[in-house]
Parts: C-alpha cells; structure tokens; sequence
C-alpha cells in the first residue's frame, strides 16, 4: 500500500482496478472513497463498459466528497475514435469541511499513484462535470 502525503494509504485495488481501465478497458469508471477510519483509499464503485455518463454522475454521492476516473470515448471532428481518462475531484458545497480538507489534502498524491490520467476535473457540483464539459475538455 502507499502512502499518501496527507497520512492517507492508497489500497492496491485502486491501482490494479485502474491499470484495468486504462489497458483492457474493463470499466468505463471508477469511483474512490476514503476510509477516515482505516486512513486510506478504497474502491467504492466500478461501472460496467457498458455504462454512461449518466450512470456515473449518479454513483457520485450528492453531499460527500470522492475521486473518481471515467474513461470519455469520443469522435474528433476528422471522425476518428478517441478516448481519455478523466481524473474528478467531487467536493460537493454540502459535503462537510473535514471531509473536504482531506480530500483536498489527499488528492495530488492519489491522482500520482495512478499512471496514464489525461484530463483533471474539479466539481462542487453536477453542472460542473456533465457531459458538455467532458466534451470540450476532451480535444
């Protein structure tokens, strides 16, 4: 297990379940929770390839923080099929400030455990990481 700046390990699932994503594709998302008990980070969801965006901004907790990757498949404007992996960090306004300062405090150390993230987003809310911004971040 590593160990996150903040005091916070990161649970070796997150990685293999993240080197699945990125190279065979297995899930269209992962999203990640902290364990404050145990100090560490966990798998808390993965979705199926089959998933869609909406699948996703639904498995994210209204009112608690998590990090979270979604692989964004695409078409350029040349017609080419293309994909990125997309890092989110979900702090929602209602989540509370202990959760949200370790979170923050945590997640520079996380998102370097996992090689091969291509676009970082940052939401406090749904509007913040909907499909329209996905797109525009892709190219």
């Amino acid at each position: 297990m590593a160990n996150a700046a903040s005091g916070m390990a990161v649970h070796d699932e997150c990685k293999l379940k993240f080197m699945e994503l990125k190279a065979k594709r297995t899930y269209r998302f992962i999203v990640f929770k902290i364990e404050e008990k145990q100090k560490q980070v966990i798998v808390e969801k993965v979705g199926e390839p089959s998933e869609s965006h909406d699948d996703f901004a639904a498995s994210l907790p209204a009112s608690e923080c998590r990090y979270a990757v979604f692989d964004y498949d695409f078409v350029t404007e040349e017609n080419c099929q293309k994909s990125r992996i997309f890092f989110i960090a979900w702090s929602p306004d209602t989540a509370r400030v202990r959760s949200k300062m370790i979170y923050a405090s945590s997640k520079d150390r996380f998102k370097r455990e996992l090689d091969g993230i291509q676009v970082e987003l940052q939401a406090t809310d749904p509007t913040e990481m909907d499909l329209d911004v996905f797109k525009s971040r892709a190219n």
